[in-house]
């Protein structure tokens, strides 16, 4: 991540998730990067590969791993961690000028 991009909200998630899957870990960080991974890669960021699957897919495991985590609250924590990567996905898209991310249903659940 560039300076810029490290100053966007929500890339200390991203960078984190980045980070882990760099390590082969499938943190709550890293499930929400590959859940909004092509977002992302469209944007110009780099994100390492995980075991294929689709997003929606990536989305269900990021909501079991935070249910494992945390039983009261999962569902709030998952539409915060998404709401923050899809605030980093539109800073990010604009910064690089990226025309970014899809259809309004992309805005509202994608990251």
């Amino acid at each position: 991540m560039t300076v810029f991009e490290r100053e966007l909200p929500g890339a200390e998630l991203v960078a984190s998730g980045i980070a882990a899957l760099r390590r082969d870990e499938l943190t709550v960080e890293a499930l929400l990067v590959l859940a909004g991974a092509s977002r992302l890669r469209a944007a110009g960021l780099e994100i390492p590969k995980g075991p294929a699957r689709s997003a929606e897919s990536w989305e269900h495991a990021l909501y079991g791993a935070i249910a494992a985590e945390q039983r009261r609250g999962a569902h709030s924590r998952y539409n915060a961690l998404i709401r923050r990567l899809t605030s980093f996905a539109r800073a990010l898209e604009r910064l690089n000028g990226c025309a970014g991310g899809g259809s309004s249903r992309d805005d509202e659940q994608q990251p």
